[in-house]
Formats: structure tokens, C-alpha cells, sequence
């Protein structure tokens, strides 16, 4: 046999032993001391304190489940659900029966919104403590959110926005810091046109988190519904530099791009007379984005305006229209529509867009065609006596002379003495009209 060496196999002494038990000992009770302490400032719902405490406890006794389970609760105060995550699941990792420790797991899934951990976690808690009643309580809620989730992503594929606004209102009442739930709800408001309130989310996440793609994503998206063109595609840019694969983000700056181009090219033809090609280009445009509901109320209206440069005024009128139920703030289609109106002897329709013009902005020009179309709608009332006769307003003396002893032998009594009293009445009518003619 090999000789032993002494250096290879020192014995320990009992006093050594004794003296590595005792320093144990008093390490395990400067950590609870730090714990102690952490619940006491706990109680004066000071948390940030009872952080450190608990962080020393930790670092004094790294094997303690109770210290990561009382300094997640401690997180959670505070709002730092990821990092309290982390701690509960070190919790349950020391201590797989701690109870408190996958309840406070189950939380914080539920906060973060992975509803379907937190349901697994106070599975958990029930199967240890059947009669749990507030783990009873937290499984429903988790089971309400994954419910939330679901009918949310069938409205969105449905392109119900509001529905979706209302699940994720809901869902976030048990899961307030889940970024894909306030994302999904903050895209929807833009999709509803409540850009202040997608802005305002999307802020609010950007405030935490700088790189978030998402919250990127949903800002340029804002700004593209509110044709800002450019400033959105920094925006779309800025969100596929942090994510490469964000689809979203990638069809919406080829979207936004391809839009910016074809208006421009529509405006450049129309510029340079080419009205049928300005129309091509306005159209083309137009099948881009449905969504974009803003620039395409512009794109309507240009179309409009090409129509009635081609002649076409009741096209021109249909553009119109299309624009304002878009955007019915937007006052240009009214005064295009106004002017096609006009030029199709639509007087009364032509007076009341005129009207909405002025009531909205109340300037001298605006002031002016009301005027000119009030005093078209007056004129219009009046007896068209050329129209009577059957000749247009530039017919010289004789042609209207013809057309008198025409008209007059058509509806003369004596042709329609056979005739009903009704029709011998109204071709009297008529011929009393001619005369007056």
C-alpha cells in the first residue's frame, strides 16, 4: 500500500469542528436578523429597504427559500414583476412544498400575462393546499385572461377593434405589466383612429424600455395614419433595426414607401396635365392601405379633382363623398364636391357644403361662395322658360319663334278635346306656360 502523506489527508479536530458549526450558526442568525429587519420596514411598506435586507439575508444564507420568497414580495411592491419572477422560482427551486413561494410565481406570470404559467403555478399551490382560497381565486383570474387573450386575437382577425380595446382593458386589470397586451390594444386604437391614446401607450412602454419594437412599431404606425409619412418610416426603420423579423413593421414601411411614391407621382402628373394618368396613379394608391384613412381621404379627393378636370363631375362628386366619409373634417373634398354640384345644377346640395365650409371656417372667400351658390339655388327656382320651349339660353329670336308656334300647336286644347278632364287641364296648363314663354 502507498504511504499516506499528511498533507494529503489532514484530520479535523472536534474543536475545529465545533468552531465551523458555530460560525454556521452565527451566519444563519446575522441573516435572520437582515430578514427581520427587511420585515419590519416591509410592514412600514417601505420596500425599498426591505429589499436590501432581504438581498443581504440572501447573500448571507444563499440556500434559505424563505429569503427569495419574502424579497419577491418584496419586488412585486415595487413593480419589478421579471425580477421577483427570478426570486420566487429560486424559491420554489430550494423548496419545491413553499407554498407562498409558487403562489408569488404564479403572480408574477400573471402580471407579466403568461396566464397559462400562473394557471400551472396555483395548480400547484392546490394541489399542495386544496382548500386555498385564494389560489382558487388567482386560477380563475389567470383562466378570465387566457379567455381575454383568446377573443381578443378572434377580433383582431376580425378587424373588431373596439372588441379588442375591451379585452385587453379587461385582461390587463389582472396582468398590468404585460407589454403584448398593451401593445395589441394600443395598435388597435390606432387602427380606430385614436392616435393620442396609441401614442400615449406606446410612450409609456418606450419610457421602460427604449429598444421595445413593438411600442416602435406602434408609434410609426400613429404617425403613418396621420400622414407623416417620413417621420413614421424612422420609426418602422427604428423597430426592425432592434427586431429584423418584425413582420408588422416590415409591411408597413413598404406600405408607407410605396404610398409616399404613388401620391407624388400622382401629384407630378396631375401638375403636368396628364389627368388620366394622374387618375391611374391616384387609383393605384388608393388599393395600397384601406387602413390608412387620412392619406386616402386625401387620395379621393385628388381623384376627385381629376375627375372633374376630365369632365366627369357626378365621378368627381362620388370621390368627394368617399373622402368626407373618411374624414369629415377635412374641408377640401366638401368645396370640390361644392363646385361639381354646381356645375351639375345640384343648387341646394351645392349650398349646403358650401355652408359646412363657412361654419368651419369663416373666411372671406369662404363668405363669397356661399353667396354665389345661395344666389344659383334662387335663380334656379325661377321659371326656366327656355326650358319650357325646349332651346338653349343662347337661341337667337327666331329659333325661339319657332319653337313657340311648335310647343303652342303640341299642347293647343283643341288637339286634346278627347282627352280626360285631368289632361285637358294640364295641357291647358302648359299652353298658358308657352304663351307666358
Amino acid at each position: 500500500a502507498l504511504p499516506i502523506l499528511a498533507a494529503e489527508c489532514e484530520v479535523i479536530s472536534d474543536d475545529e469542528e465545533v468552531e465551523m458549526i458555530d460560525g454556521e450558526e452565527e451566519t444563519e442568525r446575522e441573516a435572520e436578523a437582515y430578514k427581520e429587519r427587511g420585515n419590519s420596514y416591509y410592514a412600514k411598506k417601505d420596500y425599498n429597504e426591505a429589499y436590501n435586507y432581504y438581498t443581504k439575508a440572501i447573500d448571507a444564507s444563499p440556500k434559505n427559500a424563505s429569503y427569495y420568497g419574502n424579497r419577491a414580495a418584496t419586488l412585486m411592491m415595487l413593480c419589478r414583476f421579471r425580477e421577483a419572477l427570478e426570486d420566487a422560482q429560486q424559491a420554489v427551486r430550494l423548496d419545491d412544498s413553499f407554498v407562498r413561494g409558487h403562489q408569488r410565481e404564479g403572480k408574477c406570470h400573471l402580471s407579466l400575462g403568461n396566464a397559462m404559467a400562473a394557471c400551472r403555478c396555483f395548480q400547484k399551490v392546490l394541489d399542495l393546499e386544496p382548500k386555498n382560497t385564494q389560489a382558487q381565486q388567482e386560477y380563475k383570474n389567470a383562466s378570465a385572461v387566457l379567455e381575454y387573450e383568446r377573443i381578443g386575437e378572434a377580433d383582431f382577425e376580425k378587424r373588431d377593434f373596439r372588441k379588442v380595446v375591451f379585452c385587453m382593458d379587461r385582461a390587463l386589470e389582472y396582468a398590468p405589466a404585460c407589454h403584448r397586451f398593451k401593445i395589441l390594444k394600443a395598435e388597435c386604437l390606432a387602427l380606430l383612429g385614436r392616435y393620442p391614446d396609441a401614442q400615449s401607450v406606446a410612450s409609456d412602454i418606450l419610457r421602460l424600455d427604449a429598444t421595445n419594437a413593438d411600442a416602435l412599431y406602434v408609434r410609426g404606425l400613429c404617425l403613418y395614419y396621420e400622414d407623416c409619412i417620413d417621420k413614421a418610416v424612422q420609426f418602422f426603420v427604428q423597430a426592425l433595426r432592434m427586431a429584423p423579423d418584425h413582420e408588422k413593421a416590415r409591411l408597413a414601411c413598404r406600405n408607407a414607401k410605396a404610398l409616399k411614391a404613388k401620391k407624388e407621382d400622382g401629384n407630378t402628373a396631375f401638375k403636368e396635365g396628364n389627368y388620366e394618368l394622374a387618375y391611374k396613379l391616384y387609383s393605384e394608391a388608393l388599393a395600397i392601405d384601406p387602413n390608412n384613412i387620412k392619406t386616402n381621404a386625401k387620395l379621393y379627393c385628388n381623384r376627385g379633382t381629376v375627375n372633374a378636370k376630365l369632365n366627369k363631375p357626378y365621378d368627381a362628386i362620388e370621390d368627394c363623398s368617399n373622402a368626407i366619409k373618411l374624414d369629415d373634417t377635412y374641408l377640401k373634398p366638401y368645396l370640390r364636391r361644392a363646385q361639381s354640384y354646381t356645375d351639375t345644377e345640384q343648387h341646394e346640395e351645392a349650398v349646403r357644403d358650401y355652408d359646412k365650409v363657412y361654419q368651419s371656417e369663416k373666411t372671406k372667400e369662404h363668405k363669397q361662395l356661399l353667396k354665389n351658390a345661395q344666389l344659383e339655388l334662387k335663380k334656379s327656382k325661377r321659371k326656366d322658360y327656355y326650358r319650357i320651349l325646349g332651346v338653349d339660353k343662347n337661341a337667337s329670336e327666331d329659333d325661339i319663334k319657332k319653337a313657340y308656334r311648335k310647343r303652342a300647336l303640341m299642347h293647343h286644347p283643341d288637339r286634346h278635346s278627347g282627352a280626360t278632364t285631368d289632361v285637358q287641364k294640364e295641357e291647358e296648363k302648359k299652353c298658358k306656360e308657352i304663351g307666358r314663354a
